[in-house]
C-alpha cells in the first residue's frame, strides 16, 4: 500500500536568500519531496508556510501517513492551532520526521516538551554521519556513515528527552559532536529527528540523505489502528462488572468530565 507523505518547508530562504534559490530554485519541500517520490511506495506533495492553513489543513492531515517537517526562521508564524492539529495527528498514529533547524519548531518542542536547544556554527565544515544503530531500518542501505563535505556544524549539549534510539553521531571537523537521528514515539506516532539539512548546502540534494528519508518514511508509517484521544464518563450500567453505586458524585449521568 502506498505511504503517503507530506512535506512542510517554511519556504522563506528559497524567495529571500540568493544562494539557497539556486541551490534550491523550486525550493527545498519539493526537492525532499522529488527525492521521496523516486520510491515507488511513496507517494509525496509538498505544502509550505504561505498556503492557507500552511497547506495542513484538516483533509490534508487526514490524508497523510507521514508528515516531513523543515523550519528555521519562521518557527513563529505557525500557528498554534495548525500545531493542535498536528500533534493530534501524531498521536492518533501519523510519523513525524523532524529536519534539521525544525528542532526549534513549535510541534518538536511540543511534542519533547524541552527547550531542544544546541551549540551550532557556519563555518562549511566536514561532517561525518556515524551509522550506530546498523541493524535499524532507516540506515539500510547507507553504509558505515554518510559524509557532507560542507555543513553547518550543531553540538552538544543537544537538549531533548533521552530517544528510544539513537541512529547517528555526528563528527565535525572542527572536533565537536552530536546526535543525528533520534527516535522517540509519542501516543501512537513515531518521531525521527535528523540532522543535516542546512539550506545553504546541496544536502537534500546528496544520495544517501535521500535514501535516510526514504526508509525514514517506510518506518515512521502508522501501524495498526488509529488512536484517538478522548475521556468518555462510563455509565455504571455499561461497566463490563456489574457496579452498585454508591455515595454521591460530582457529576451527572453522562455528563463531561473537566479536561
Amino acid at each position: 500500500m502506498t505511504i503517503k507523505a507530506t512535506v512542510w518547508g517554511e519556504n522563506v530562504h528559497e524567495r529571500t536568500n540568493a544562494v539557497v534559490a539556486r541551490i534550491y530554485p523550486s525550493g527545498m519541500h519539493t526537492c525532499i519531496a522529488d527525492g521521496l517520490n523516486e520510491d515507488l511506495e511513496i507517494e509525496a506533495r509538498s505544502v509550505t508556510l504561505q498556503d492557507p492553513e500552511h497547506g495542513l489543513t484538516e483533509e490534508v492531515l487526514e490524508n497523510t501517513d507521514v508528515l516531513l517537517w523543515w523550519g528555521h526562521a519562521a518557527h513563529g508564524e505557525v500557528s498554534d492551532t495548525i500545531v493542535d492539529r498536528i500533534q493530534a495527528r501524531v498521536l492518533q498514529g501519523m510519523g513525524l520526521l523532524v529536519l534539521h533547524s525544525a528542532h526549534y519548531s513549535k510541534i518538536f518542542k511540543r511534542l519533547m516538551g524541552t527547550t531542544c536547544s544546541l551549540k551550532w556554527r557556519e563555518a562549511g565544515e566536514r561532517e561525518r554521519l556515524w551509522v550506530v544503530n546498523p541493524g535499524h531500518p532507516i540506515v539500510q542501505g547507507v553504509g558505515e556513515y554518510i559524509e557532507l563535505p560542507h555543513t553547518e556544524m550543531y553540538g552538544e549539549p543537544f537538549a531533548v528527552p533521552n530517544p528510544d534510539e539513537v541512529i547517528f553521531i555526528s563528527a565535525f571537523e572542527g572536533g565537536e559532536v552530536f546526535r543525528s537521528g533520534l527516535t522517540y514515539r509519542r501516543g501512537n506516532g513515531k518521531i525521527f529527528y535528523f540532522r543535516p539539512g542546512h539550506e545553504t548546502y546541496p544536502i537534500y540534494h546528496d544520495v544517501k540523505v535521500r535514501r535516510v528519508l526514504k526508509n525514514a518514511v517506510k518506518w515512521a508509517r502508522p501501524e495498526g489502528s488509529r488512536w484517538i484521544d478522548a475521556c468518555p464518563n462510563v455509565p455504571p450500567e455499561q461497566a463490563p462488572n456489574p457496579v452498585v453505586v454508591k455515595g454521591e458524585g460530582l457529576h451527572k449521568p453522562g455528563e463531561e468530565g473537566f479536561k
